[in-house]
């Protein structure tokens, strides 16, 4: 079965796809959506474009994605937010389940902080992977993110526990995706 993780964002929304039918977590692929229109309602547009693109390629069976965090500045989070909820509708629409987590325990589950940084989270990713290189800062944030659903739905989210699991990386691409 294949997780669909997205970073939403209203100009680059990251997206991570993992294979999970094995007992250790398999890259598959991983991106951005970056929108190209000024205008936030066509942005929103493009993001479920994006989406609904990799659902269709990917045929994932579940979907995970950030929560909203606070941020001092009211008009980004509300972006964001409208983003999430594009990304949430467009996931809805094609009938997968929905897990939503804090950005907190996603850096818990990856690398053991919840206070890590951005090169520590894309850092992590890309070993628990065994990837060949580092993937753009938001792919890696939805890598983390599909990788924390992975190992909340095996029931064993808590600080570390991925360390020391390793796949090979097989396939797949880190891209920008313009829909």
């Amino acid at each position: 079965m294949l997780i669909l993780g997205i970073d939403p964002g209203s100009r680059i929304t990251g997206y991570g796809v993992l294979d999970v039918t094995r007992s250790t977590p398999r890259y598959v692929a991983s991106g951005c959506i970056r929108t190209q229109a000024d205008d936030l309602a066509q942005r929103l547009a493009q993001i479920y474009a994006g989406i609904a693109e990799l659902i269709a390629v990917h045929r994932p069976g579940e979907f995970a994605i950030e929560q909203v965090f606070m941020s001092k500045n009211a008009d980004s989070a509300l972006k964001l937010g409208q983003a999430r909820g594009t990304a949430i509708v467009c996931s809805a629409n094609h009938g997968l389940p929905v897990s939503e987590y804090g950005p907190r325990q996603i850096k818990q589950a990856v690398t053991g902080s919840g206070s890590a940084d951005k090169t520590q989270v894309q850092h992590m990713v890309a070993a628990i992977l065994g990837l060949d290189g580092t993937p753009q800062a938001d792919a890696a944030d939805a890598l983390a993110i599909a990788l924390t659903h992975a190992h909340a739905r095996s029931g064993l989210l808590t600080a570390g526990s991925f360390g020391g699991h390793r796949s090979r990386r097989k396939g797949g691409s880190w891209r920008d995706f313009r829909p």
